[in-house]
């Protein structure tokens, strides 16, 4: 399995992590810590030594009840990370909704476009139609980040976010876009409860059954702080490593391509002994 980007085809066939690099100064994990050019650089580099395959670099926090950021401001915090980070020949992939900031980010050479829309806001499927190598990745989101966590699913939410993010697909396919560009990520904490999130841990069987490579991204997300709380406290995100790893590594058993991360080296330590275990179980091993 294959994963057409702009420079690279990356390959699927054994699990890959991808690198978070939050340029914000209020993203719920790590806002602020490396949210200069310099430190986040910085920051891409040390996440590159720890193992991660791609980079995923955000200007504007998507955490519940987070402000919408123009777009130049948007733009701004990241370009001159990219500019440089373009040069590294790692796949490089930018986690914006707005058109504009694609179309800016795909012409310097980025490879993938991660969308918390699905590319449902103006503009963005045709930018991302008219670069026709570069890979994008469809979420699953309930709402909008204002008002997803005030108002979250009901029910079984398992049918309808297969059902979205196989519309979805099979749109952007009717616009040119090959199946191979394409990755699906069930959305966990957008707008959903924690037994909603788990459901869709569990049953990530049914989103693979859609026929495309599939992105969870559990890291440190508040769904694992809610299970690991005392006496109704939650651990603050960064305590939360452990339970991520565990999480991401769940996530792969069940079928997972890509883990989106904060905590490279422990998850990457983590897939490796899986892995290892893989191969035990493969005839002749």
């Amino acid at each position: 399995m294959i994963w057409q980007t702009t420079r690279f085809d990356i390959d699927l066939t054994v699990p890959r992590v991808m690198g978070i690099v939050n340029l914000t100064p209020d993203s719920f994990s790590d806002g602020g810590q490396h949210d200069s050019t310099m430190a986040g650089l910085r920051h891409a580099e040390q996440l590159l030594q720890e193992g991660a395959d791609m980079l995923d670099i955000g200007g504007e926090s998507t955490r519940p009840g987070s402000p919408v950021v123009p777009a130049d401001e948007e733009w701004r915090r990241i370009e001159g990370f990219l500019s440089e980070a373009v040069r590294w020949n790692v796949p490089l992939s930018v986690d914006t909704y707005k058109a504009e900031t694609m179309r800016r980010a795909l012409d310097l050479g980025v490879d993938i476009v991660n969308d918390i829309w699905a590319l449902q806001q103006p503009g963005a499927e045709n930018v991302v139609a008219t670069h026709p190598r570069c890979g994008v990745c469809l979420m699953h989101m309930h709402r909008d980040p204002q008002t997803m966590q005030k108002a979250p699913m009901v029910g079984d939410v398992v049918p309808v976010v297969r059902d979205f993010l196989a519309a979805r697909a099979r749109e952007l396919e009717q616009k040119g876009v090959l199946a191979r560009r394409i990755v699906l990520d069930y959305g966990i904490g957008f707008g959903k409860t924690v037994s909603q999130n788990f459901s869709l841990l569990a049953r990530q069987h049914e989103l693979l059954g859609l026929g495309y490579p599939l992105l969870a991204g559990w890291s440190r997300k508040s769904s694992l702080g809610a299970v690991l709380a005392r006496e109704d406290v939650q651990p603050e995100p960064a305590e939360r490593q452990a339970a991520s790893v565990a999480a991401a590594l769940l996530a792969v058993e069940h079928g997972a391509h890509i883990v989106r991360v904060h905590d490279v080296r422990p998850t990457v330590d983590a897939l490796r002994v899986l892995e290892c275990t893989r191969k035990q179980n493969k005839p002749g091993a």
